[in-house]
C-alpha cells in the first residue's frame, strides 16, 4: 500500500540532549557569509512550479545543453507538459511509481519533471546497474512505467516480465542533436556502439513520437510538500539498495537552502556544468533541480570522463560546477589539462567523497576558481553541510551545516552521548533536507532515523568555530592491535607522494593484531614505484599503528558510477584471496 506519510515507529534508542553543549548554540552561525540567515523564509512551491517561473522569466535562455543541441525554458516546459500528457494517457496517476533509467540527457530532465507534475513518483536508476539490481529496485518501487535508451531495451524487455512494469518509452542519443551531428549520427552511431535497434514488441513507445502525438495539456494535479515525490534509491556499496522516501518539501527546501547558501549567484545569470549523474541524488539536487530552480543553463554531460568534462568546460563555459573528488582528479590527471581553458569557472562543489588537499590546490591554481566541500546523503536530498563560498574556508573540512540544518556528534558506543568538543564520534544531523524514512522499511528507518535526527554512520568531529570533519565511514575504520585507524589520514599522504594518481586503504585480516592495513595504489601515467618506496615514504608521516603492511599496484581503483570507490569490493576480494 502506498505510503503518504512517515510510518508509525517502535524507535530503538533515544537521543540523549546536554542542552549545555556547544552543539545546540550553533558556534557555525557566526561563520556563515555576509547575507546567509540562518533560517529560510520557505516558498511552499514544488520543483514544477519552479520550472513554470524560470519559463516565464527566461523563455528564451538556454536551459538545457546536450552536445550542443539547446532546449530554451520555453521548450522545456512544454516539453515536461506533453511528456505528462502521454504519461497520464497511459495510464500513470498520482502516488504510482515510474522509473527512469538514463544519462544526464534531455529526456532525463523532461521525464522526472513530467513525473513530479502528475503527483506520481520518480525512480532514478543507475544504466550501469546488473538486471539482478534493477529488478530489485522496479520490484521494490512497483514502477510501472519506464523511460528508458535503446541500447538497454532488449535487457529491459526481457526483464519487464519478471517486474509490474507494463510500458516502456525509449529515447535514444540521437533525438537531439545539432546540425550535423543529427544527420550523421544514424550512419556511424550503430557501429560506435551508440545507439541499436529495437525490436518490436507490445507496450513499447519511443519518445519523440510519443511527444510529438500529444498536447502540452497535462491533468492538473495538487502537490503538496508531504507527498512522496520520488524513490532514491541507496547506492547499494552495502548491502541491498533501500529506497529513501524524498518528499516533494524535502527537494523544493533543499533547492532553496542552497540558493540561500549562494547569495553572490544571481538567477538567469550562469551555466551549470551538469556532469553529475542525475539518478544520483547529489546530481539530481545540485547539478539539475538547482540550475531549473535558478534560471540558469545546463550543460548536460552524459559520460564525465576527463575528456568530455574538459571538451564541454571549453565549448560552453561553464560557471558552476559541481563535481566528486574522481571527476578533479581525472582532469588534472589527463594530458589535454596542459591546453584546457578552465577559467570560467567561478564556483566548485565537491561532495559525495573527501577530496585530496592537494587535489583542491592544484585545481584552484589552474582554474581560479573556488571549491567548496560540502557532505550530504541520499537520505538527506542530500546536502547537509557546505564551507562558506565567501567566508573561511577550511581544507578538509566539510563545512558547517546549512541554514535551518542542526548536526551534532554522538558516542560510538552507545549512539546517544554528546562528544566533547574536538572529539570523535558517529555525525547526526536534522533539518527540512531529511527524508520521510525508507520504503516499505520501517525498521531500518527507527535505526537510521531518531526524533527526527538522521544517523549518518560517518566518524567525525567539530572544532570550535562549529565547521565538521569527517574522520571516515564507521564501516570503513580499521582496528588495529586495539587502536582506530581511518584509512583517510592514510589516503591523505599517499596523495602527497609525487607518483600516486590514487590511492586507498582498507582493513584486512591479521592473526594477531585484529587487522592490517592494506593500500591500494594507482600510479601516474608513465611512473614505476615499488612497495618499499611507498611503505619508506609513509614512515615520517604516520604512527607506526597506521603504516600500511602491504601495497597492490592498481591500474584503476573500482568505483561507483559516481566516483566513489568501491572498498567493499576490494574487501571481498582481500577475503577470497586469503580463504576467508
Amino acid at each position: 500500500m502506498p505510503l503518504s506519510r512517515r510510518p508509525t515507529l517502535t524507535l530503538r534508542r533515544k537521543v540523549a540532549v546536554n542542552h549545555a553543549h556547544p552543539y545546540e548554540d550553533k558556534p557555525w552561525l557566526n561563520h556563515y557569509e555576509k547575507g546567509v540567515a540562518a533560517q529560510v523564509d520557505y516558498e511552499e512551491a514544488c520543483l514544477p512550479e519552479f520550472l513554470d517561473r524560470s519559463a516565464a522569466d527566461f523563455p528564451r535562455q538556454s536551459a538545457l545543453i546536450f552536445q550542443g543541441f539547446r532546449v530554451t525554458y520555453q521548450q522545456l516546459k512544454e516539453m515536461v507538459d506533453r511528456c505528462a500528457t502521454a504519461l497520464a494517457d497511459l495510464g500513470v496517476r498520482k502516488d504510482d511509481s515510474v522509473a527512469i533509467l538514463l544519462p544526464n540527457t534531455i529526456p532525463c530532465v523532461v521525464a522526472y519533471y513530467a513525473i513530479l507534475r502528475l503527483g506520481a513518483r520518480a525512480v532514478m536508476n543507475n544504466p550501469l546497474y546488473s538486471d539482478r539490481e534493477l529488478e530489485h529496485q522496479f520490484n521494490d518501487s512497483g514502477a510501472r512505467l519506464l523511460v528508458t535508451l535503446d541500447l538497454l531495451m532488449e535487457r529491459m524487455v526481457a526483464l519487464r516480465s519478471r517486474t509490474s512494469i507494463r510500458h516502456i518509452v525509449y529515447t535514444t542519443l540521437g533525438d537531439y542533436l545539432p546540425f550535423p551531428k543529427n544527420l550523421l549520427f544514424p550512419l556511424v552511431a550503430p557501429k560506435k556502439g551508440l545507439a541499436k535497434p529495437v525490436a518490436p514488441a507490445p507496450d513499447l513507445w519511443r519518445w519523440k513520437d510519443l511527444l510529438t502525438r500529444h498536447e502540452p495539456r497535462p491533468p492538473q494535479v495538487k502537490l503538496a510538500f508531504e507527498d512522496i515525490a520520488m524513490l532514491q534509491y541507496t547506492g547499494g556499496t552495502t548491502g541491498v539498495s533501500k529506497g529513501v522516501m524524498l518528499t516533494h518539501g524535502n527537494l523544493s527546501k533543499q533547492v532553496q537552502a542552497i540558493r540561500a547558501w549562494f547569495p553572490t549567484f544571481d538567477r538567469g545569470g550562469e551555466v551549470m556544468l551538469g556532469a553529475l549523474p542525475f539518478f544520483h541524488v547529489f546530481g539530481l539536487s545540485v547539478a539539475m533541480n538547482f540550475a531549473i530552480h535558478m534560471g540558469w543553463s545546463d550543460v548536460l554531460v552524459p559520460r564525465p570522463q576527463p575528456e568530455p568534462l574538459l571538451e564541454a568546460i571549453a565549448k560552453f563555459r561553464p560557471t558552476f560546477a559541481p563535481l566528486v573528488p574522481t571527476m578533479y582528479i581525472g582532469m588534472l590527471n589527463s594530458p589535454r589539462i596542459q591546453k584546457a581553458d578552465l577559467t570560467s569557472i567561478k564556483g566548485c562543489f565537491s561532495g559525495s567523497a573527501p577530496l585530496p588537499v592537494e587535489v583542491i590546490r592544484d585545481f584552484e591554481a589552474r582554474t581560479g576558481a573556488v571549491i567548496v566541500e560540502g557532505f550530504g546523503m541520499t537520505e538527506s536530498s542530500p546536502v547537509t553541510h557546505i564551507n562558506p563560498f565567501g567566508g573561511t574556508r577550511k581544507v578538509g573540512s566539510i563545512g558547517i551545516p546549512i541554514p535551518d540544518t542542526e548536526a551534532r556528534i554522538v558516542d560510538l558506543s552507545d549512539g546517544q552521548t554528546d562528544v566533547p568538543l574536538g572529539e570523535t564520534g558517529e555525525l547526526l544531523v536534522r533539518g527540512p533536507q531529511v527524508m520521510q524514512g525508507y520504503w516499505k522499511r520501517p525498521e531500518a528507518t527507527a535505526e537510521t532515523l531518531v526524533d527526527g535526527w538522521l544517523y549518518t554512520g560517518d566518524i567525525a568531529t567539530m572544532d570550535q568555530d562549529g565547521y565538521f570533519f569527517i574522520v571516515d565511514r564507521k564501516k570503513d575504520m580499521i582496528i588495529s592491535g586495539g587502536y582506530n585507524v581511518y584509512p583517510r589520514d592514510i589516503e591523505e599522504v599517499l596523495f602527497e607522494h609525487p607518483k600516486v594518481a590514487e590511492a586507498t586503504a582498507i582493513g584486512v585480516p591479521h592473526p594477531t593484531r585484529g587487522e592490517q592495513v592494506k593500500v591500494f595504489v594507482v600510479l601516474k601515467a608513465g611512473e614505476t614505484a615499488t612497495v618499499e618506496e611507498i611503505v619508506s615514504f609513509c614512515k615520517d608521516k604516520l604512527a607506526t599503528y597506521k603504516l600500511p603492511t602491504e601495497v597492490e599496484f592498481l591500474p584503476e581503483l573500482p568505483k561507483s558510477n559516481v566516483g566513489k570507490v568501491l572498498k567493499k569490493n576490494l574487501r571481498a576480494e582481500e577475503l577470497v584471496r586469503r580463504g576467508k
